[in-house]
């Protein structure tokens, strides 16, 4: 199986259990790697048989901002649903950042695999 990718997707969001996160949109940062038969869209050129990164990317964007979850745990979790049911994808891996999260890191985050993985 091949795999698509989409790395560094921003969107902000409400995340999080202290009372000051509740209050403002934080960055998340998503990266994505989806299973994805490409041999149809490669043969026929047509956007039509793709999965369309774009479309993915909009509607991921919109369904993360529309969220308000308490642990990143569970917006991965629900992102991973989404993708799955949204996009027909039989697996993805997804690594959620949440940047500057902790005083003194860069980063912190999960990263998680739903489905069958796909052979190598």
């Amino acid at each position: 199986m091949d795999r698509i990718f989409i790395t560094g997707l921003h969107v902000g969001a409400i995340i999080g259990i202290y009372e000051r996160e509740r209050v403002a949109r934080q960055p998340i940062v998503l990266d994505l790697e989806l299973a994805a038969d490409i041999r149809t869209p490669a043969a026929s050129r047509d956007i039509a048989d793709a999965l369309d990164y774009k479309q993915l990317s909009d509607k991921l964007r919109d369904f993360v901002a529309s969220s308000e979850e308490l642990l990143v745990e569970t917006l991965a979790e629900r992102i991973c649903r989404f993708v799955q049911e949204t996009f027909g994808v039989p697996w993805v891996k997804l690594t959620l950042h949440k940047p500057n999260a902790l005083d003194g890191t860069t980063d912190v985050g999960v990263i998680i695999e739903r489905g069958e993985r796909p052979a190598s």
